[in-house]
């Protein structure tokens, strides 16, 4: 079987790194898979990109599409345009896409009109949230493919619900934890650590970077504000986001004890995500680590495409309620968090169950 693995933007790279390793064990055991990496270039930043192939282990890629500019529509054209290239001269078997961004999407559309089965892994997940790019990239994504891995059941009854064939759903769960757990014993101290005096528990950790938190400079002001004067002037990290630095930086947005930071390579920050007091976020990334390692999370959004992240992690949506906010952040400090369940198929073996259905399917 040959299989052709997309990745382009920064989660990509750690859903796909676990998949890798699998497929590696699956040939060394004498089966017939073997893979083409195709990097889209989506995300260019070296933290963003080159750094985490690095770190993960993942192989340089065997073509890079270099399309890391332009609008939405620019960027997913462009993905196209030069992904039809690379599959009509190297056709596989099967297209592997990851997670929800445009090169999910954009690869997803060129596979299936060239004839080629694809198959999506993180299927099924629904935000609810259709002001959101990525919640329209799963839709299409999911409208289309062959076969559908899913990390939970919420996601497997959202396919059902929309009319996907029962035996092309396969619950595997989260290649994202794969990754952590493949590299928790290799997490790095960031070098910043001492310079900021920093112990276990002593500082909250802060991400934010989607356009509805960021782009508006009085609300990105407000949100900061509201956190650093409900801290108790712990420290909050913030690797800020490039988006995020062009708006504090034109508006010189400041606040304090929120320290902004570089962005993190996946070793450092998830030795930041291991050890933090709380963490307050838009990703939806995140929320799955913070769940596993059991940290308490805050989510700046109305809505979640991973509900199990509230409903049995440690997860918490605040969307815009800055009430709800102070309250909450209150309540880690003084250490009153909700104890939070690690969701069933979460691991660490998603990978290897994957490449199992993948062999039984095509090779």
């Amino acid at each position: 079987m040959q299989l052709t693995i997309v990745a382009g933007a920064r989660p990509n790279f750690m859903k796909i790194a676990p998949i890798i390793k699998a497929i590696t064990n699956a040939q060394s055991l004498g089966n017939n898979i073997h893979y083409r990496l195709v990097h889209t270039g989506q995300h260019y930043d070296q933290k963003m990109s080159n750094g985490f192939f690095e770190q993960l282990g993942i192989p340089d890629p065997d073509i890079n599409l270099a399309c890391d500019n332009g609008s939405q529509a620019e960027q997913t054209g462009s993905i196209m345009v030069k992904f039809e290239k690379e599959l009509n001269q190297f056709r596989p078997d099967v297209v592997l896409v990851v997670g929800d961004v445009n090169s999910t999407m954009a690869c997803a559309i060129t596979a299936k009109k060239l004839g080629i089965d694809t198959v999506h892994v993180e299927a099924g997940i629904r935000s609810g949230d259709m002001s959101m790019p990525e919640e329209i990239n799963r839709m299409v994504t999911d409208s289309i493919c062959d076969s559908f891995f899913t990390t939970t059941l919420y996601a497997n009854n959202n396919l059902l619900a929309n009319q996907v064939a029962k035996h092309r759903i396969h619950f595997v769960g989260n290649t994202m934890v794969d990754t952590l757990y493949q590299n928790l014993y290799r997490i790095q101290q960031p070098d910043f650590w001492n310079e900021y005096e920093l112990t276990e528990g002593s500082y909250f950790l802060l991400t934010l970077h989607r356009p509805s938190n960021v782009d508006d400079p009085i609300k990105l002001s407000e949100i900061l504000h509201t956190i650093s004067t409900t801290t108790d002037g712990i420290p909050v990290l913030f690797p800020v986001h490039p988006r995020t630095k062009q708006v504090i930086d034109l508006f010189e947005i400041e606040a304090d004890n929120i320290l902004f930071i570089e962005p993190q390579g996946y070793l450092e920050f998830i030795y930041l995500v291991k050890h933090a007091k709380g963490i307050i976020t838009d990703s939806g990334g995140i929320t799955e680590e913070a769940t596993v390692l059991n940290i308490p999370c805050l989510t700046m959004r109305n809505s979640t495409e991973r509900p199990e992240t509230v409903l049995h992690g440690t997860n918490e949506l605040i969307g815009e309620d800055y009430k709800k906010l102070k309250e909450c952040l209150q309540k880690i400090i003084a250490g009153d968090w909700k104890d939070g369940a690690v969701p069933i198929f979460w691991d660490g073996r998603t990978s290897e169950r994957i490449v199992d259905i993948l062999l039984a399917s095509y090779a």
